[in-house]
């Protein structure tokens, strides 16, 4: 496409930003929570609102029916046959407000909140997580549209209602519909910015392997003093496996868990560097102090670039009030294994199992019990659609966006990839102090308004040559 003038777009963004606040206002008080059955209706009313103001600029919109909640899909044509066509990722749904107590205000009564000196927040369940994000894109669609008569780009819209809820219908859902919803590339607004003055594409996401493991012993509990010093205690032996895992150094030693794990390249370890990030910047604040996985690595290393084992909780035994001389007859623990660049988490599971069973004693028995698992995402630093999308991105802020990575999973990247053969762009306006899935969630109300005009700016990038 060739070059438009974008200045009027930017123009309608800001002089319809009140109204663009009180259409997200509208959707942010539908309650819809999608992981109480209680609120299965306002899931899909927020579907159908979605449906309605998506056909009010022009799209093809339409509720589809899954398993559980409904996904809106909608399409826009681009302004002619050669245009990207690019698919849009987001969810409609929320988070459980509980405890209802700690919240200032009624958390599906959205309003704008003064927090003095120029700030403003919009406060609500589902302003930053996922609500607002998502009306980012609507909103600049909605500007483009309005001054020029069509889009940039041809444009799909993907919005889930399950997100919050685990997504059990998506991948069935992007398998059954992947010939309509294959585009060029997926764009996903769910994370965040650097900080409030630093836009940020996120490169890099962990994958994730979860695993449940029971050793089991004896057939029943056992006094501590008639058969200690016999009987197989299984949270000892539990407790072995569990320090194994690691040496001295932070290093995992399960034989092969290394296998696809890639040196980051100097060059970025060093542009991470210069993001100030330090142990006690980020440790101080939890009360902690030293790094505690591998030696001689940055935290944004770590936490960005590094696989990792933790364990997440144990059980066994007698834990309630006082005390109790026993030996368990079994002992349990969750792990979570974060993975990066090519680690198959097939295989890791795989080598876990063969680690534990060779560490269980002959006469004890251990059972697993899988909790999921999705590979790593690692985007190209250099490629051409990350490279507009931060050219526009620093020419909306006051700082140059950052390529960064996150230590966390959004599994629909990894299943783009997998069903849709699409790679994706991962650009997001939250803060570090959101309240995402909590009390008092906000928005500021600078995310909402220059997100829109930021969407406006990567729409009009990526529809050049």
């Amino acid at each position: 496409m060739s070059s438009v003038n974008l200045d009027p777009v930017l123009n309608e963004l800001d002089n319809q930003l009140d109204n663009s606040i009180e259409r997200l206002f509208e959707l942010l008080r539908i309650k819809s929570i999608s992981t109480d059955p209680a609120f299965k209706g306002d899931c899909r009313k927020a579907a159908e609102w979605l449906v309605e103001d998506l056909k009010s600029i022009g799209f093809d919109a339409s509720v589809r029916d899954t398993a559980g909640h409904p996904m809106v899909v909608a399409h826009h044509e681009g302004p002619n046959d050669d245009a990207p066509h690019a698919l849009f990722y987001g969810h409609y749904d929320v988070q459980p407000v509980d405890p209802l107590n700690l919240w200032e205000n009624d958390p599906f009564d959205p309003a704008v909140k003064d927090l003095g000196n120029g700030r403003k927040v919009l406060t609500g369940r589902g302003t930053s997580d996922d609500k607002g994000q998502l009306m980012t894109f609507v909103e600049a669609c909605r500007a483009y549209k309005k001054i020029h008569g069509k889009l940039p780009v041809k444009v799909t819209l993907l919005f889930e209602g399950e997100e919050e809820s685990g997504s059990p219908s998506l991948k069935p859902f992007l398998e059954a519909n992947k010939d309509e919803l294959k585009a060029d590339f997926a764009l996903v607004c769910d994370t965040s910015m650097w900080d409030a003055d630093t836009p940020a594409i996120c490169v890099g996401l962990r994958g994730l392997v979860g695993e449940e493991i029971t050793i089991k012993a004896a057939d029943r509990d056992l006094h501590s003093g008639f058969f200690g010093g016999a009987a197989a205690n299984p949270i000892l032996v539990l407790s072995k496996i569990l320090a194994d895992i690691h040496d001295e150094t932070g290093r995992i030693t399960i034989p092969g868990f290394y296998d696809g794990v890639e040196e980051t390249p100097e060059q970025i370890k060093q542009s991470w560097d210069s993001l100030g990030r330090t142990a006690e910047n980020f440790l101080g604040p939890i009360g902690l102090s030293i790094p505690s996985g591998e030696k001689g690595r940055s935290v944004l290393e770590l936490t960005w670039a590094r696989p990792t084992a933790e364990i997440n909780g144990i059980t066994g035994g007698y834990t309630g009030e006082g005390f109790k001389t026993v030996i368990a007859a079994e002992a349990s623990v969750k792990i979570s294994f974060r993975l990066v660049h090519k680690q198959d988490p097939d295989k890791i599971r795989a080598a876990f199992h063969k680690f534990v069973e060779e560490r269980v004693p002959a006469d004890c028995r251990v059972e697993f019990t899988p909790h999921g698992g999705s590979p790593a995402i690692q985007l190209s630093y250099d490629s051409p659609i990350v490279t507009k999308a931060k050219n526009a991105l620093s020419d909306e802020w006051k700082n140059p966006a950052v390529l960064i990575a996150m230590g966390g999973s959004i599994p629909i990247v990894g299943d783009f990839d997998t069903f849709l053969g699409m790679e994706s762009l991962l650009v997001g306006f939250g803060l570090e102090d959101d309240r995402i899935h909590s009390p008092n969630e906000k928005y500021e109300l600078t995310s909402f308004h220059k997100g829109q005009r930021s969407w406006a700016r990567i729409l009009n990038a990526l529809a050049q040559k």
